[in-house]
């Protein structure tokens, strides 16, 4: 009986601490103060085609530390558009840039996420379709990482 007990014990907690599952994320939510984030996105045009709004929010201080990108990409991790920012926002934010065009499908489910020039991808990013919207999301900043090295990537900061 003893043994029994002993052994539906060692059972009980190592159920307790097993790691999360696929739908869990036990990621810390983003801290958009720290990094840039997506806080908006509008899609208009046709299939192939798609223009985009997107809202971000940043800590710029200047050239030194500015939001210099926001892109589309797949699943797969590939680049679907960049959107080159040339200069800091520091006393625009939040603030969005339109972009495009992009060429996805309406029923495409893509990634919108934004860049900062020294602290690289932040997490808090919009995921979605053309067709049924954009919702809010998060990724992890290292996500597709790759990307931060492909064309096109910005020349300088104006001011």
């Amino acid at each position: 009986m003893n043994f029994l007990l002993c052994l539906l014990s060692i059972f009980f907690f190592a159920c307790e601490s097993e790691p999360a599952g696929p739908n869990e994320n036990p990621m810390d939510p983003p801290n958009s103060s720290e990094e840039v984030a997506v806080t908006k996105v509008e899609a208009a045009g046709s299939p192939g085609s798609y223009t985009f709004s997107v809202t971000l929010s940043s800590p710029d201080t200047g050239c030194d530390q500015y939001a210099d990108w926001w892109e589309i990409f797949r699943a797969d991790s590939s680049l679907v558009y960049r959107r080159i920012l040339a200069h800091s926002h520091v006393n625009e934010q939040p603030f969005s840039r339109s972009g495009g065009p992009a060429d996805i499908q309406e029923d495409e489910i893509v990634f919108i996420r934004g860049h900062m020039n020294n602290l690289g991808y932040g997490r808090q990013i919009f995921k979605g379709s053309v067709k049924d919207g954009f919702v809010m999301d998060s990724l992890d900043a290292g996500y597709a990482a790759g990307l931060e090295s492909t064309a096109p990537l910005p020349d300088d900061c104006a001011f």
